[in-house]
């Protein structure tokens, strides 16, 4: 079987102006910087995907701490990213133009395409637009499968976060259930670990959220808490057959969950 596509996902880094700020008691610079070392020493993936939040404090100089981490752990792996809800757009095409940051989004081998789409709108919540679910569309191509990946989540996870969530989920699902190729979607933004299956949640794609690299939300709470669980990202192996796998790392627990 060929090399399978390897994709590590980050997410909801919510850095600081200043390197030593605390997230909800958790230092985000480091959390970071542990993320990238294991991401680069571990799984050697061939593209790095953020999936938005970059800020916390909305400042240039976090934007530019990003950039900074990037470049002190030597990363050279393509970086591909979109928005979340905290980020501006004009700050992301202003600071992530270097080395390895990649705005394109899209990337592909003979097998398969991942697909970034923006669900940014004008309040944490998110959108999807119709000029965006056209586009995702007119990318597709029907011989290779596709990972959609977004900031929002497109399914209810059953706690505070849903608030927040994706406000126009018929106009979504009813745009990607018309695209037989859609093998599955990831997002960021829920800051936990979550495999959201089609029997589990009625809808014919399972969602995959990424652990975030500041904190993981507590689900038992109503607002931003902590759960005391580690930094952690996902991996997807995307394979030549169209089978994956897919699996998260906590870089303080080294633990690893696989799903197939």
């Amino acid at each position: 079987m060929n090399k399978p596509l390897k994709i590590a996902q980050i997410s909801d880094t919510h850095l600081f102006s200043d390197e030593s700020a605390l997230h909800c008691g958790a230092n985000v610079h480091q959390n970071l910087i542990q993320v990238l070392s294991h991401i680069t020493s571990v799984e050697i993936p061939d593209a790095i995907i953020f999936t938005g939040d970059l800020t916390q404090d909305h400042t240039d100089a976090s934007y530019q701490q990003f950039v900074d981490i990037f470049k002190q752990q030597n990363i050279e792996i393509p970086v591909h990213f979109i928005a979340g809800n905290h980020d501006e757009f004009s700050q992301l095409e202003n600071y992530l133009t270097c080395t390895p940051f990649n705005s394109a989004k899209e990337l592909s081998n003979d097998y398969w395409q991942i697909l970034l789409i923006n669900s940014k709108s004008a309040t944490p919540a998110g959108y999807v637009s119709q000029l965006s679910l056209d586009e995702l569309t007119d990318n597709i191509e029907a011989s290779k499968m596709q990972l959609v990946m977004m900031h929002h989540h497109a399914i209810d996870v059953g706690y505070s976060i849903d608030k927040h969530g994706l406000e126009n989920k018929t106009m979504f699902w009813d745009a990607i259930t018309q695209q037989p190729t859609i093998k599955l979607l990831a997002c960021g933004h829920v800051h936990n670990n979550l495999a959201i299956l089609p029997e589990q949640s009625g809808y014919p794609i399972p969602l995959y959220a990424c652990p975030a690299t500041s904190i993981q939300f507590d689900q038992t709470k109503d607002t931003s808490a902590c759960n005391g669980q580690g930094a952690g990202y996902r991996i997807f192996e995307l394979f030549a057959d169209h089978t994956f796998i897919t699996r998260t790392h906590f870089v303080a627990t080294k633990t690893a969950i696989e799903l197939t």
